[in-house]
């Protein structure tokens, strides 16, 4: 699979999102930015759109979630509870009508919180809707890992935005 790949569901929830006219906001982690870049790779992408950013460190988190010093201690990364988490606060602080969010470790290695290599868990919040799901691909090869994670978080966004 490739990013071409994804750009197809990419499209799909964006069509869903601008049909409605509600909006989105993105959390990217161990994505790199591929949840967003499907999401803006449909012309007439700012009518959905809100913004977001890529998440890789504690300090860049603060920056993009805005949330206070210690509110999310205690939680791990590539866990459900840490994406739902990120999505409700992506949401807020774009005042979005919906929030997505993908946390986990592309590979190759060890993340430095020990998280296995090929494991992610994405979020998916809207209105009265809350999903999250992880995911293990069993292997260390980045790339493949990020397009998996990327996938993961788009047809959970999908099923989202088709549910409600």
């Amino acid at each position: 699979m490739t990013f071409e790949d994804l750009t197809p569901i990419g499209t799909e929830a964006g069509k869903l999102l601008k049909t409605r006219g509600q909006s989105i906001a993105v959390v990217d982690g161990a994505t790199g930015g591929l949840i967003s870049a499907a999401l803006l790779a449909m012309p007439g992408a700012s009518a959905y759109f809100r913004g977001g950013g890529v998440i890789y460190t504690l300090k860049g988190r603060r920056m993009v979630l805005g949330h206070e010093p210690g509110s999310l201690r205690g939680l791990t990364s590539a866990t459900e509870a840490y994406a739902l988490a990120q999505a409700r606060l992506i949401r807020a602080r774009y005042e979005s009508d919906w929030g997505v969010a993908e946390t986990g470790a592309a590979g190759p290695g060890v993340h430095p919180l020990g998280v296995a290599s090929g494991t992610s868990a994405a979020a998916v919040v809207g209105p009265d809707y809350e999903a999250a799901l992880v995911i293990e691909t069993g292997h260390d090869d980045r790339l493949a890992n990020m397009i998996a994670f990327t996938r993961n978080a788009l047809d959970l966004l999908v099923s989202g935005l088709n549910a409600v």
